[in-house]
C-alpha cells in the first residue's frame, strides 16, 4: 500500500482498474472514472455491472484500494509472477484458473496450491507421470507430480550445503501436505507416493513400491472416518519416509503417526461415522469366517449408530473390506493376525453395548448373564466375572492399605468408553508397527523422501483438546514454513549479487512460547494433572492468573470462566476448558488392563506386553529402526525411561513427537502442498470466495506473498525484458550488450532507482513496477495502432468509393430500361381490367339487390313478432307489479297503523301515570291531616289484612304477567314468519322480472349476430362470383366457419345465462344485507330510546331523593326547635327503620335502571322535563328558607311549651311494647314485598327471550308499566305505615294536657295563614304531628 500511495498520481488515473472490498465476494472489481489527486476523499468508480459508485477512502490511513493486474498476467500459473501481489489478485487468479480453465493446481513460489475439484479428473494416469518425469518444475503446468519430480531430482544431486542456520543434507526431501478436512490432503499424498513408486521402481523383487501403496487402504480403514466436511477424513497425522538406495530406487518405507482421534471410537456427531473398519466388518458379517464374531447391522451397535449415517453414498463397505484384507496380505499380516485384529474390533463393538444398572447413587452392577459382555469376554478370552467386577469397581491404593471402591453408573460408562479407546489405540499402534516391519528393508538406505499428511488449522463452535493440539502443530509448521521461505528469498538475492535489507515477516514464536514454554498452557496443564484434586476450573484460573493481561496473545471470553482465547497466526480460537484434563491424562483403570493381559488371546496379550503400549498416542516412533542417516537423534530405550513413559501425559508426548518431526523437517529440503476446499457443499468446480480466502490466510499462502512483495517479487531475465519492451526503445538506444541496453532504458523509464535492481542474470522489480511498464508499453502501442489504422482506413474507403460509383452507373442503366418496359405492360393491363370490371360489377350489384330484398322481408317478419311479444310481456309485467304493489302497500299501512297504535297506548299510559301521581300526592296530603288520622284509626287490623291480600294478588299478577310475555313471544314469532314469507314472494317476483329482461337482451344479441352473419355471407358470395372455379371449396369452408360461429354463439349464450344467474344471486344477497342493516338500525334506535328513558328515570329518582333529604332536614329542625320534647327509644328506632326502608326501596327501584344503563354512552335527556324539575327544586329550597325563618320566629313559643312538656306523664310500658311489635310486623311485611319484587325483576330478565324483553318491544312496555305500578303501590304501603305510626303518636298525645293541644292548634293556625305555600306547608304540618 505504501507503493500505491507513491505512484498514485501516475497509476490511479481514469479507466484504471482496482479492487474494492465486498461482503459477499470478498473483493469486487471496479474502474476509475476520474483521475485520483492527492487529498481526494472519494474515488468515482464504475462496477463491472455498469453501476456507478463513490468509494470513500479511510481518512486515517488514507490507503488507496489495491490495483488490478494487467490482463496479460491474469491466469498465471505462479502467483509470485503477478505485478501486484495482494489478496484480491491471488484470489482472482485462483478463481480464473479453477473456474474458467478447470485447472486445480497453481504455484505460489515454492508452494503448490491444490484446490479440490470434487470430481475425478483424467490427470493422474501413467502417461501424465511419464510426461512430468525428468522435467523442470517451471517447464510444465503446476501439478502434484511436478512437486514430486522436483523432490526426486533434488534428492539425486548429492550435494552437501552449509547454510547460516544448520547443515542440510539435500539428498533428503520432505513434501508437507496440509489443509482443512475435505481439502484433498490424503489424495494428494497418495498421488505423490504413487509417482515415486512409478518413477523409481523397486531395487528388489519384493515389490516394495506396491507395499508402500498398499499401506494406504489399511491406514484409511483404521484411521479415516466420515465427517460433515469429508467422507474420507484422516483423523490422525502421518509422516511416511520412503527410502531410496544409491541408484534412487525404493528399498523401504517407515510411518509415524500423530494424535489419533480416539474419542471417535465411542462418540460420533450427527451425520458422522466411526472409523471405516467397523462398518466394513458389519457389512461382511455374513462371511463364514466372521460367524464367530456374532456381528450384525451397524445400527445394532451403540458405537456405530450415534451419527445416524451408517452408509456413504457410492461406497461399498463389503468391497472395501476385501481391499483391506488384500492389502494386509500384501504387507505380510498373516490370516491368523488378521482374524485377531477383526476379533478385537468386534469385541470393541460388543463392549459398547454393555449396559449398567444403578444400585444406588454411588454404585452399579452389570445385569446377570449380560449377552454383550459375555460375547466381549469370549472374543477377548477373559473371565466374565472379573471383567464384570472391574467394570463396576476400582482399586484405591494408599501407603498402607488397598481399597476396592464401587463406582457410579456414569463413572462405569466412562470407564467402559476409556477401555474401548485404549484397546483401539493400542491396536492402531500394533498395526502401524507391523506395517513398518513389512516396509522395512535390510539394504542400506542412501536417502529418503518424507510425505507429511497432517491436519490443517481447525476452528469450530466448540474447540477442545484435539483442536488445541492440531493448531499447536500448525503453529510449529507455519514457523518452519516462514523461515524456509524467508531463507529462499535471501538466497536468491545473494545468488544474483544484489543489495538487500532484512525483510520483516510474521514470527509466531510468541504464540509457540505461550503454548510450550515454561509456565505455558501445556506446562500448566501437566501440572494440574498431577494435582490430587485438579480440575478444569482450577486449571482455567491458573491460566488467567499467569497469562491474562500479561501476554498479548492470550485473552479471556467475556461471558465464560471456563474458556480461553489464543491468537493464532490464522485466527483467534476460543477453547473450552471442559475435558482438557481428562483427555490429557487419558486415564484407564489398571485393573481392567490386568484382566486383558491375562487373556487367552495371544494377540491381545501382545498389545499389552510392553509398558509403552499403555501410552495414549502413537506419536513416538517406538520400536522403529531408523532408515535414514539424518541429524535426527534416535530415541533412547533405557529401562528407566520405559518405566516412566506411562506417566507422561498426552500433551507431553505430543510435544516430544512434534519436536522430533520438526527436527526431521529441518534436516530435509521441504516442499509444500497447500490443499484448499473451494466450498462446503462438495459441489464440483464451485468457488466460494469467503471460504477460500479464509483457508489462504490460514495455510500461509498470503504470508508467502507478503514476504515476496516486501522484496522484489517480479523478476525478468535480460533477454525477456528486451524482447518484451523493445517497443519502448529507440534505434540509437539498442546496443550490442543486452544488459547495458536494459539498464539505459530502465533509467529513463523509472526514475526511482529503489524500484528495481540489476542482478547477474535477472532484473528485480518492486511490486507494481511491471504494471507501470505494461501501461507505458500499451500506451505506445495504442498510439502506433491509431496511426496505422488512420492511413489504412483512408486508402480502403477511397477504393470502396470508386468501386461503388462504377456499380451505381451500371445499375441505373438497367433499372431505367426495366421501368419503361413495365410502364407499357401496365397500360395494356389497365385497359383490359376496366372492361372486365364493368361487366363483373353489374352482375354483383344485381345479385346483391336480390339478396338484400329477401333478407329485409325476413327481418321484418322477425322484428314484428318480437315487438308483439315484447308488448305482451310488458303488459303482463305491469299487471304483476300492480298486484305486488297492492300487497306491499297494505303491509306497510298495517305496519304504520300498529306502530301508531303502540305509540298512542304508550302516551296514554304515561299520561295516566302522571295523573295518578298527582292524585296520589293529594291523597298523601289529605292523609297527613289530623281528621283523616282519626278516620283511619278505626279498623286498623282490617287494613293490615287487606295489605296481606294485596301482596298475594300482586304475586298472582306477576304470574299472569309471565303468561302474557309468553303469548307475546308467540305473536311476535308468527308475525316475523309472515314478514319472511312476504319477502320471499317479493324475491320470486323480482327474479321473474329479471329473467324476462335477460331473455329480451339475449334475443336482441342473437339478432345482431344474425345481421353480422348476413353481411359475412354477402361478402362470401361476392368472392364466390369473382372466383367461380373454386366455388365448391369456398362454400365448404363457409359451412365450417358458420358451424364454428354457431358453437361460439351457443357458448356465449350459456356464459350470459351464467352471468345473469350470478347477478340475480348478488342482488338477492344485497337485499338480504340491506334488510339486516335496517333491522340493526331499528334496534340501535330502540336502544337509544331506552337509554334516554332510563336517564330520565334516574334524574327523576335523584330529584325525589333530594326532596326526601329536604323533608328530613325540616324534621330535624322541628325537633331542635321543640324544647322539652323527647322521643322515646321506640320512636327513634321506628324513624331509623323508616329511613332505611325508604332507602332500600329506592335502591331496589333504581337497580334495573342501573343494569340497563350502557357503559360507553348515555342517551340525551329530555331538556324540558329536566328544566321543570330543576325549577321545582329551587322553589322547594326557597320554601325551606321561609320555613326556617318561620321556625325562628316561633322559637319563643316552643321554649314556653318546653316547661309544660317536662311535666308530661310517661307512656305505659305495655302500650309501647304492643306498638313496637306492630311496627316490626309491618316492616317485615314490607321487606318481603320488596324481595318478591326484586325476584320478579330478575326472573323476567333471565328467563325471557332477548327479542321479547328488548327495549321498545310491546311485552317490554307492558312489563315496565306493571313494574312502575308495583313500585307506586309500595310507596302507598309506605305512606300507610307512616300514617299508622302517626296515629299511634296521636293516641299518646291524647293523654297530655289540653294546653299542649292548644299550642299545636295555634301553631297549625299560624302555618295555614301562610299563602302560596301549598303542599309543602301541609307536608310540614304532617311531619310535625308525626314527630
Amino acid at each position: 500500500m505504501v507503493e500505491n500511495r507513491k505512484i498514485g498520481t501516475m497509476i490511479y488515473i481514469g479507466y484504471a482498474r482496482i479492487w474494492i472490498p465486498d461482503p459477499e465476494v470478498v473483493w469486487k472489481s471496479a474502474e476509475l472514472l476520474k483521475n485520483y489527486k492527492p487529498g481526494d476523499k472519494v474515488l468515482h468508480l464504475r462496477l463491472e455491472d455498469g453501476k456507478d459508485l463513490e468509494y470513500k477512502l479511510d481518512p486515517k490511513s488514507k490507503e488507496l484500494p489495491p490495483l488490478r493486474n494487467p490482463d496479460i498476467l491474469v491466469g498465471e500459473n505462479d502467483l509470485t509472477a503477478l505485478s501486484y501481489l495482494h489478496e484480491p489478485a491471488v484470489l482472482h487468479n485462483l478463481k480464473v484458473r479453477f473456474i474458467d480453465s478447470k485447472l486445480i493446481y497453481t504455484y505460489c513460489g515454492i508452494v503448490l496450491v491444490a484446490i479440490n475439484p470434487y470430481e475425478q479428473l483424467p490427470i493422474y494416469g501413467e502417461d501424465i507421470i511419464n510426461a512430468y518425469s525428468g522435467q523442470n518444475m517451471g517447464d510444465m503446468d503446476p501439478h502434484i507430480f511436478a512437486v514430486a519430480e522436483e523432490a526426486y531430482k533434488q534428492m539425486a544431486r548429492e550435494q552437501l550445503k552449509v547454510t547460516c542456520f544448520y547443515f542440510r543434507d539435500e539428498r533428503n526431501q520432505s513434501i508437507i501436505v496440509s489443509g482443512e478436512s475435505g481439502a484433498g490432503k490424503t489424495v494428494s499424498a497418495k498421488y505423490a507416493m504413487r509417482y515415486f513408486a512409478t518413477v523409481s521402481g523397486s531395487a528388489s523383487e519384493a515389490n516394495v513400491e506396491e507395499k508402500v501403496l498398499a499401506s494406504n487402504p489399511i491406514m484409511e480403514s483404521i484411521g479415516n472416518a466420515k465427517t460433515t466436511r469429508n467422507d474420507n477424513s484422516s483423523r490422525f497425522g502421518k509422516y511416511i519416509e520412503i527410502g531410496f538406495d544409491k541408484r534412487y530406487r525404493i528399498i523401504g518405507a517407515n510411518m509415524r503417526t500423530y494424535l489419533l482421534e480416539k474419542s471417535r471410537v465411542v462418540f460420533q456427531a450427527e451425520e458422522e461415522r466411526n472409523y471405516h473398519i467397523f462398518y466394513q466388518l458389519c457389512a461382511s458379517a455374513t462371511l463364514p469366517e466372521f460367524k464367530t464374531l456374532r456381528l450384525g447391522n451397524a445400527n445394532y451397535f451403540h458405537y456405530t449408530k450415534q451419527g445416524g449415517s451408517p452408509v456413504i453414498d457410492g461406497i461399498d463397505d463389503a468391497k472395501e473390506m476385501t481391499n483391506t484384507r488384500r492389502a494386509c496380505t500384501l504387507l505380510g499380516i498373516v490370516d491368523s493376525h488378521q482374524m485377531g485384529i477383526f476379533q478385537i474390533l468386534a469385541a470393541i463393538l460388543h463392549l459398547g453395548n454393555v449396559s449398567f444398572t444403578s444400585r444406588d447413587a454411588d454404585s452399579c452392577t452389570v445385569p446377570p448373564k449380560h449377552e454383550p459382555l459375555s460375547i466381549f469376554c469370549d472374543l477377548m478370552g477373559v473371565e466374565y466375572e472379573q471383567m464384570a467386577h472391574w467394570l463396576c469397581h476400582r482399586k484405591l491404593a494408599t501407603a498402607t492399605e488397598t481399597y476396592i471402591k464401587p463406582i457410579s453408573k456414569l463413572q462405569a460408562i466412562n470407564a467402559r468408553d476409556a477401555l474401548a479407546k485404549h484397546i483401539y489405540a493400542n491396536l492402531f499402534n500394533w498395526i502401524v508397527d507391523h506395517v513398518n516391519k513389512a516396509l522395512h528393508s535390510t539394504m542400506k538406505q542412501h536417502s529418503f523422501i518424507g510425505v507429511l499428511d497432517i491436519y490443517g488449522f481447525e476452528t469450530f463452535e466448540i474447540n477442545s483438546f484435539e483442536q488445541f493440539c492440531i493448531n499447536y502443530a500448525n503453529e510449529k509448521l507455519q514457523q518452519q514454513f516462514n523461515m524456509h521461505v524467508f531463507k529462499l528469498e535471501q538466497e536468491e538475492y545473494m545468488k544474483e549479487q544484489i543489495p538487500w535489507t532484512l525483510i520483516d515477516f510474521y514470527d509466531n514464536q510468541p504464540c509457540i512460547n505461550l503454548i510450550e514454554a515454561k509456565l505455558g498452557v501445556l506446562d500448566l496443564l501437566d501440572e494440574e494433572c498431577k494435582m490430587p484434586k485438579g480440575s478444569d476450573n482450577s486449571w482455567a484460573q491458573k491460566l488467567y492468573n499467569t497469562h491474562l493481561n500479561k501476554t498479548a496473545l492470550f485473552e479471556k471470553p467475556r461471558l465464560s470462566n471456563k474458556a480461553f482465547i489464543i491468537k493464532h497466526f490464522a485466527d483467534k480460537v476460543e477453547y473450552q476448558c471442559e475435558g482438557f484434563l481428562e483427555k490429557n491424562k487419558d486415564t484407564v483403570y489398571e485393573e481392567q488392563i490386568q484382566v486383558l493381559k491375562s487373556s487367552k488371546l495371544k494377540m491381545l496379550s501382545e498389545l499389552f506386553l510392553d509398558v509403552k503400549a499403555i501410552s495414549p498416542t502413537s506419536a513416538t516412533p517406538s520400536g522403529r529402526t531408523p532408515l535414514s542417516r539424518t541429524a535426527v537423534k534416535p530415541t533412547k530405550s533405557k529401562t528407566a525411561q520405559a518405566s516412566k513413559e506411562h506417566k507422561k501425559t498426552v500433551g507431553h508426548q505430543f510435544r516430544n513427537s512434534l519436536q522430533l518431526l520438526m527436527e526431521t523437517l529441518n534436516a530435509t529440503t521441504p516442499h509444500y502442498v497447500r490443499c484448499i476446499k473451494p466450498n462446503d457443499f462438495k459441489f464440483p468446480f464451485m468457488f466460494d470466495e469467503k471460504r477460500t480466502v479464509q483457508q489462504l490466510r490460514a495455510c500461509g499462502v498470503l504470508e508467502t506473498i507478503r514476504i515476496s512483495a516486501a522484496g522484489f517479487p517480479s523478476r525478468w531475465t535480460y533477454q525477456e525484458f528486451f524482447s518484451r519492451y523493445r517497443v519502448l526503445m529507440k534505434q540509437k538506444d539498442v546496443l550490442g550488450d543486452r544488459k547495458q541496453t536494459c539498464k539505459n532504458v530502465l533509467e529513463k523509464l523509472i526514475l526511482d532507482k529503489d524500484k528495481y535492481q540489476f542482478g547477474k542474470t535477472k532484473i528485480f522489480f518492486r511490486a507494481g513496477q511491471v504494471a507501470y511498464l505494461e501501461k507505458i508499453r500499451s500506451d505506445k502501442l495504442r498510439a502506433a495502432c491509431v496511426r496505422i489504422q488512420k492511413t489504412i482506413r483512408g486508402w480502403l474507403m477511397r477504393k470502396k468509393y470508386l468501386r461503388m460509383r462504377k456499380a451505381a452507373i451500371t445499375i441505373q442503366r438497367y433499372v431505367r430500361g426495366y421501368q419503361a418496359r413495365c410502364l407499357a405492360t401496365f397500360l395494356r393491363r389497365t385497359r383490359a381490367a376496366i372492361i372486365i370490371q364493368k361487366f363483373q360489377r353489374m352482375c354483383v350489384i344485381r345479385k346483391r339487390y336480390r339478396r338484400t330484398r329477401a333478407a329485409t322481408v325476413v327481418l321484418q317478419s322477425y322484428s314484428r313478432g318480437y315487438i308483439a311479444r315484447k308488448q305482451y310481456r310488458k303488459m303482463l309485467r305491469e299487471h304483476k307489479a300492480t298486484v305486488i304493489q297492492k300487497h306491499v302497500r297494505g303491509w306497510v299501512a298495517r305496519l304504520r297503523y300498529h306502530r301508531a297504535l303502540e305509540a298512542i297506548v304508550y302516551l296514554q299510559c304515561c299520561f295516566r301515570r302522571m295523573m295518578a301521581k298527582r292524585e296520589l300526592k293529594k291523597l298523601k296530603i289529605e292523609a297527613r291531616s289530623v281528621e283523616h288520622y282519626k278516620k283511619l284509626n278505626f279498623g286498623m287490623e282490617n287494613k293490615i289484612m287487606q295489605l296481606q291480600r294485596k301482596i298475594d294478588e300482586q304475586s298472582k299478577d306477576s304470574k299472569s304477567l309471565l303468561e302474557k310475555l309468553t303469548s307475546l313471544e308467540a305473536a311476535y314469532s308468527s308475525e316475523t314468519e309472515k314478514l319472511k314469507s312476504d319477502v320471499e314472494r317479493l324475491k320470486m317476483s323480482e327474479e321473474e322480472a329479471k329473467n324476462a329482461t335477460n331473455r329480451v337482451l339475449s334475443l336482441q344479441e342473437e339478432i345482431t349476430k344474425l345481421q353480422k352473419e348476413l353481411h359475412q355471407t354477402q361478402s362470401d358470395k361476392k368472392s364466390i362470383q369473382e372466383k367461380a372455379e373454386v366455388y365448391k371449396k369456398e362454400t365448404d369452408q363457409l359451412v365450417l366457419e358458420l358451424k364454428e360461429q354457431n358453437t361460439l354463439l351457443k357458448k356465449e349464450k350459456d356464459d350470459l345465462n351464467h352471468r345473469i344467474q350470478d347477478q340475480a344471486k348478488e342482488m338477492t344477497d344485497a337485499m338480504e344485507k340491506r334488510l339486516m342493516e335496517e333491522t340493526k338500525q331499528l334496534e340501535l334506535d330502540l336502544n337509544d330510546e331506552r337509554l334516554r328513558y332510563q336517564n330520565l328515570l334516574n334524574e327523576f329518582s335523584r330529584l325525589e331523593e333530594r326532596y326526601d333529604d329536604l323533608k328530613d332536614e325540616m324534621k330535624l329542625m322541628v325537633n331542635i326547635s321543640k324544647p322539652g320534647h323527647k322521643r322515646t327509644d321506640s320512636t327513634h328506632s321506628s324513624n331509623e327503620s323508616e329511613y332505611t326502608y325508604s332507602s332500600e326501596i329506592t335502591e331496589a327501584e333504581e337497580f334495573p335502571m342501573r343494569m340497563e344503563e350502557p357503559s360507553e354512552k348515555k342517551a340525551p335527556l329530555d331538556m324540558s322535563l329536566f328544566l321543570k324539575l330543576q325549577k321545582r327544586v329551587t322553589e322547594l329550597e326557597q320554601e325551606k328558607q321561609s320555613l326556617q325563618d318561620e321556625l325562628d320566629r316561633k322559637e319563643e313559643q316552643v321554649l314556653r311549651a318546653k316547661a309544660k312538656e317536662e311535666e308530661r306523664p310517661q307512656m305505659r310500658g305495655a302500650e309501647l311494647e304492643y306498638e313496637s311489635l306492630k311496627r316490626q310486623e309491618l316492616e317485615s311485611e314490607n321487606k318481603k314485598l320488596k324481595n318478591e319484587l326484586n325476584e320478579l325483576r330478575k326472573a323476567l330478565i333471565e328467563k325471557s327471550a332477548p327479542g321479547v324483553t328488548a327495549p321498545g318491544a310491546p311485552a317490554y312496555r307492558v312489563l315496565l308499566e306493571q313494574m312502575t305500578s308495583v313500585s307506586e303501590e309500595l310507596e302507598v304501603r309506605k305512606e300507610e305505615v307512616l300514617i299508622l305510626r302517626s296515629q299511634l303518636m296521636s293516641q299518646k298525645e291524647a293523654i297530655q294536657p289540653k294546653n299542649t293541644m292548644t299550642d299545636s292548634t295555634i301553631l297549625l293556625e299560624d302555618v295555614q295563614k301562610m299563602k302560596d305555600k301549598g303542599e309543602i306547608a301541609q307536608a310540614y304540618i304532617g311531619l310535625k304531628e308525626t314527630n
